[in-house]
């Protein structure tokens, strides 16, 4: 088991008689569906339907005080208080940013508990394992106690980007990308069967009228990887653009309209002069390109 602690994630916390539902009203995802124990990974939208902040909301037990504490990036944490402030109006709830005082511990390949922190499961996919809230300086008691190897932060990276789960800042720009294009939808993002939340028009439309085009998606590469931000091309067609990468893996946003017709006419995936393919990671359950239809 191996443990990193993530200098890129802050803390938020958002407590008071009317947090639950003055976040679920806000949010992507049903707030009322999280439990300690039980966490979700969710987004604040533009009202035009793009993704401003993304952080998985863990609920503290009753027995440690109780809130709701978002796990977000540390860059973007001050902006989320001051954003959730603007929403605020009247509502009985208080939201600070605590990113001086906590940060995350990732935890993978392996399970255990830990008195040091909060710890929750990461709600976007099994295979990334475990977080931990705790005051950074006791990182290294709680792998110990965990019984997990304390490793260097590129090394959940890579892992992260062999799971094909996108981050934003590196692989999209937040304000500028849809939860479809971040495969939020994919990721339990979204909850489709929840009441109104800023933006929710657009994330409905996409989904119901199938109309996303642009995915964030893995691909593989040999030897040197290709810089981010370099263009993904087949022959004079532009596809897209490269995000993160690591050990022979990446992601990179991609048209995949016009993937399937550099596929099917044969044509190869360049990035910066190196030669990329698209790999399904085993999560995907949209269409994929040279595939009849959306797996079941």
């Amino acid at each position: 088991m191996k443990a990193a602690l993530l200098p890129d994630r802050g803390v938020v916390k958002v407590a008071g008689d009317a947090a639950r539902k003055f976040l679920d009203g806000l949010v992507t995802s049903d707030v009322d569906k999280v439990t300690p124990g039980t966490p979700r990974f969710a987004a604040l939208l533009t009202p035009q339907g793009k993704i401003l902040f993304d952080f998985i909301i863990v609920e503290a037990p009753a027995e440690d005080g109780g809130g709701f504490f978002l796990d977000c990036p540390r860059a973007l944490a001050a902006s989320l208080v001051e954003r959730l402030n603007f929403y605020k109006l009247r509502a009985k709830v208080i939201a600070e940013d605590l990113s001086e005082v906590l940060g995350v511990l990732a935890v993978w390949d392996g399970s255990g508990t830990t008195e040091y922190g909060l710890t929750y499961p990461d709600p976007r996919l099994p295979a990334l394992g475990q977080r931990c809230m705790l005051p950074p300086h006791l990182a290294g008691e709680a792998a110990e106690e965990l019984d997990a190897d304390l490793v260097e932060p590129a090394r959940y990276e890579a892992h992260r980007i062999a799971l094909g789960v996108p981050r934003g800042g590196l692989d999209f720009v937040y304000g500028d990308a849809y939860p479809h294009e971040t495969d939020m939808d994919q990721l339990a993002g979204v909850d489709f069967d929840k009441g109104c939340y800023v933006g929710q028009e657009v994330v409905s439309r996409v989904e119901h009228r199938g109309s996303g085009r642009t995915r964030i998606v893995p691909i593989e590469y040999e030897s040197f990887a290709p810089e981010a931000g370099v263009p993904v091309t087949a022959g004079e067609t532009q596809l897209g653009t490269i995000g993160s990468s690591a050990a022979g893996h990446g992601l990179a946003r991609l048209r995949l309209d016009r993937v399937e017709e550099a596929l099917a006419a044969g044509r190869p995936l360049v990035a910066g002069g190196i030669a990329i393919r698209i790999v399904r990671p085993s999560w995907a359950k949209f269409a994929w390109p040279g595939e009849a239809k959306a797996a079941e």
